[in-house]
C-alpha cells in the first residue's frame, strides 16, 4: 500500500468512527450489520483494513449517512 492510499484510508476510516460516535452504535452493533468479527470492523475504522465499496456503501447506509461524506476530503 503506497503511503497516499494508506492517508486516504485512515482519513476515510476516522470518518466512519467519528459518525459511527456520534450516532451512538458499536463497533459490535455494525459489525453484526455487515457480517464480520468485531475485530475485523475495528481495523477497518483504525485503516489497517482495506475496504471493499460494497463494505463502505453498507456501513454509509447502517449510519445514514451517503457515502460521498465519507469518501470526500474537505481540502480543497
Amino acid at each position: 500500500m503506497n503511503e497516499t492510499y494508506k492517508k486516504e484510508m485512515q482519513r476515510i476510516a476516522l470518518k466512519i468512527r467519528k459518525v459511527r460516535e456520534y450516532k451512538n452504535f458499536s463497533q459490535e452493533y455494525l459489525a453484526s450489520k455487515i457480517g464480520i468479527s468485531q475485530n475485523a470492523y475495528s481495523k477497518i475504522e483504525l485503516g489497517y483494513s482495506k475496504i471493499t465499496l460494497d463494505r463502505l456503501f453498507h456501513i454509509a447506509k447502517l449510519l445514514d449517512v451517503d457515502t460521498h461524506e465519507l469518501i470526500i476530503s474537505k481540502r480543497a
